[in-house]
């Protein structure tokens, strides 16, 4: 996404910067340099795709299987954890699903750890009541002061689980029947502290957004855990759609609420403990994905945000134990990704005056040549990952292809809203657990607008305003390429103006068509 950019570090460019006649060539040396760097070090980012695609195919047939499989008298006791705040429209279509598990009543205990500020609780206690009636064994479990949000919910309710294993599901996941019994027997080794599902896409045809956000988290789930699991690498529990084992809870430290991914946090804590994680892509467990941009805007911010507190918190202990030397890299590429974002903004500022140096040099045949070139190296990475991710996940894959250049414009239209969260984590500044609106959506739901009229909504801030400078700064630019004729930028210019075009408009209209009422923040924890 970043590749049109490339097209000005060159030789020759350099050589007008620095020996041009006029007073302005020390600066454009320097602007020419700061973005070489910047480019440099988002190409190293954009290669290690790369190596994980590599990871993926040489172990794609390394299939996980446990150490050996339970049977139904041997099935270990499970708590499910099932932490809420403010989920109104769908505590009833989560406990409906927990309840329909196929699993020995005796051996399954329920908590409901409910943090919630609304009718969410009535709601609850009458849900729980049901299920109560029906024979489970189910706590529900209120907090009023929300002390370290979702981890201190979590560390509460570790205290009163009767059993080793712990289940969590969020509340816009809906467990199938199967899950646990498929899962579970990945514990019958007693060094496994994580057996983690994919997660499924309830209502992933309803948007374009959602159709996006399925491709970018099927990149995640279909080749980078098992990429990295496969191999002997870190990876991380992904906070819902899994289970943990209770001794490696405790041994790692526990559920700490010092970073607002208190997931992320955990998984390497107990893996730097000596402790094995299990992914099994074949398990999976469905969610509901945003479908309001701006409350897909809070969720992206909250993980890049909290991926950043969590390596200034294990990465230097990360590098310093003794792990394999392949697990410190990719752990390091892992956890300084988000730090990328620092690094678009000042980039997409700087692709104007690039243009305008560009469009005097190499121009004719020569320069289309240089630029389709140098494009598509410089995109690969992306479009190859992503088009592999289409490949293993859709059938038709080939029928989605417009997906990826989509997704790429998502990805730089959101590099504002990713530079606050990076930038806020960078300061240390401190902010609550911002949850995710949910408005019990599914497949059914395609093309539905009826989560207009629901209640909660994303937060709104000044981000959507400079999305729009953006989205106005690229619209010039590509008006400056076409008339420069500088035919091979054009595709990737239209990217960003696409990317930031589309996220300004639906962050700035779309929460107008819903009713006033908002989804207010969290007080402060204690």
């Amino acid at each position: 996404m970043f590749g049109h950019s490339v097209l000005v570090f060159n030789n020759s460019l350099i050589r007008e910067a620095v020996d041009g006649p006029d007073q302005s060539s020390l600066l454009m040396a320097i602007l020419v340099g700061i973005y070489g760097l910047i480019l440099l070090t988002l190409s190293v980012y954009g290669g290690h795709r790369y190596t994980l695609l590599f990871n993926y195919f040489r172990s794609r047939k390394r299939q996980p299987q446990p150490l050996a499989r339970f049977t139904d008298e041997e099935l270990p006791g499970i708590t499910v954890q099932l932490p809420l705040f403010n989920e109104m429209y769908v505590v009833d279509r989560l406990l409906e699903a927990v309840s329909g598990i196929d699993y020995p009543r005796d051996r399954l205990q329920i908590q409901v750890l409910d943090d919630s500020t609304d009718e969410t609780v009535q709601i609850s206690e009458r849900a729980v009541a049901r299920v109560k009636k029906a024979g489970f064994d189910i706590e529900y479990i209120h907090r009023t002061d929300r002390t370290g949000y979702k981890a201190g919910a979590l560390e509460n309710g570790l205290k009163a689980a009767k059993h080793d294993l712990i289940a969590i599901f969020d509340a816009d996941f809906r467990p199938t029947a199967g899950f646990l019994k498929e899962i579970v027997h990945y514990f019958s080794d007693p060094k496994v502290a994580v057996a983690q599902g994919r997660w499924g896409h309830l209502n992933e045809e309803q948007t374009l957004l959602t159709r996006v956000q399925g491709l970018m988290l099927n990149g995640h789930f279909l080749i980078e855990h098992p990429a990295r699991n496969r191999n002997g690498l870190f990876f991380n529990f992904n906070g819902t759609g899994g289970l943990w084992r209770k001794e490696a809870i405790v041994d790692a430290g526990g559920w700490q609420h010092d970073t607002i991914t208190e997931d992320l946090d955990l998984s390497y804590r107990a893996q730097m403990k000596g402790w094995k994680f299990v992914y099994d892509p074949d398990i999976v467990c469905p969610a509901e994905l945003p479908v309001e941009m701006n409350a897909f805007k809070s969720q992206q911010h909250r993980w890049a945000k909290g991926s950043i507190q969590v390596m200034f918190k294990v990465l230097p202990d990360l590098l310093r134990a003794r792990v394999p030397f392949l697990n410190k890299i990719e752990g390091f590429f892992h956890l300084t990704s988000n730090l990328c974002y620092l690094l678009v903004v000042p980039m997409c500022l700087l692709s104007l005056p690039m243009l305008v140096l560009r469009a005097r040099i190499a121009n004719g045949t020569l320069g289309l040549v240089l630029d389709i070139g140098i494009l598509l190296c410089a995109t690969a990475s992306m479009v190859v990952f992503y088009t592999v991710t289409q490949a293993v996940g859709y059938r038709h894959w080939w029928q989605r292809w417009h997906l990826v250049p989509m997704m790429m414009a998502l990805g730089v239209g959101m590099a504002v809203n990713q530079f606050k969260a990076v930038f806020e984590a960078v300061i240390g500044h401190k902010s609550p657990f911002v949850r995710t609106p949910k408005y019990n959506l599914d497949a059914s739901s395609q093309g539905s607008a009826g989560w207009l009229t629901k209640r909660y909504r994303g937060a709104r801030n000044w981000v959507p305003f400079v999305e729009l400078f953006f989205a106005l700064y690229f619209t010039a630019s590509l008006t400056f390429a076409i008339s420069e004729r500088l035919w091979g930028t054009i595709p990737f210019v239209m990217i960003f103006v696409v990317g930031f075009w589309y996220i300004a408009v639906l962050s700035l209209f779309q929460g107008r068509q819903r009713t006033k009422q908002a989804l207010q923040p969290a007080p402060a924890a204690a």
